[in-house]
């Protein structure tokens, strides 16, 4: 586990739904003998004709050149200013899919949300000769809180649903088969569901250039997913603040409510 990096995540997203134009070409034709008539379709034909058509393949998408449309649907989203330097990075749509996939798998979404990270150090601090958690690295997080905090869920949802082909499209390039974005989304937001909200210090162990998690009776935080600990690390307040605009944002998805993981609480003893 990294000392100093924690990667959040970041559910901003935009959408564009392609269209194409449609065109005629006119031309003169000459007249033609009426054609002569059909036979009535036999049974098996008429069987056939009632059969439904195959749905249709879907619209292509141009990720390459999406950053743009992203932009301008998304910046309604939030107010605090961070939200519009971040729309700024490049690749978003891969960025978001990359890292919803990680997150969702339980890994680091470090290598995809690099600019979401805090710009101060991360601190420790010594008590009675034990290494424990600084709580003042947890204000480190405060403005990614703020902007999740500040999203409205619903139009979040709905941003990520009209952009569904996009989504899919950049999934399609991290493998074969391809994920289904909004499941793995649902998947993501039930692993950080999980992470516990530990209102108590926080032992460390100190490793080479790390620190590792100490058990402590009831909380084994080692044990945790590299996900859940970017999370943890940002402290009770903001854990929970987050969470709770998780939780929004999937039952806007239309995930019902007992198959979203509940908030674990763990008060100073």
């Amino acid at each position: 586990m990294k000392r100093i990096k924690w990667i959040g995540l970041g559910l901003t997203a935009a959408a564009c739904v392609a269209s194409g134009a449609l065109w005629r070409q006119h031309s003169r034709v000459a007249p033609q003998e009426a054609p002569a008539a059909m036979p009535a379709p036999t049974a098996a034909a008429s069987a056939e004709l009632k059969m439904p058509a195959a749905n249709p393949a879907p619209a292509p998408v141009d990720l390459e050149h999406s950053d743009g449309l992203i932009r301008e649907k998304a910046k309604a989203l939030s107010a605090p200013a961070p939200f519009s330097a971040w729309l700024q990075t490049e690749d978003l749509i891969r960025r978001i899919t990359a890292a919803t996939n990680a997150i969702a798998d339980g890994t680091s979404p470090r290598e995809s949300l690099g600019f979401l990270s805090p710009k101060r150090k991360f601190r420790v601090k010594q008590v009675q000769g034990q290494c424990y958690l600084d709580p003042g690295s947890y204000s480190r997080y405060d403005p990614l809180a703020n902007v999740i905090q500040s999203l409205n869920a619903q139009a979040v949802a709905s941003l990520i649903k009209e952009l569904a082909p996009y989504f899919q499209a950049a999934s399609r390039e991290l493998g074969s088969p391809p994920r289904d974005f909004q499941a793995t989304l649902v998947k993501a937001i039930q692993e950080l569901l999980k992470t516990p909200v530990v209102e108590r210090p926080i032992q460390l162990r100190e490793k080479v250039i790390s620190y590792a998690l100490e058990p402590s009776g009831d909380l084994q935080l080692e044990s945790l997913s590299a996900a859940q600990k970017h999370l943890l690390r940002m402290g009770p307040k903001n854990t929970n603040r987050i969470q709770g605009k998780l939780r929004a944002i999937a039952l806007a998805l239309g995930v019902p409510e007992d198959q979203l993981p509940q908030s674990r609480i763990y008060t100073a003893r």
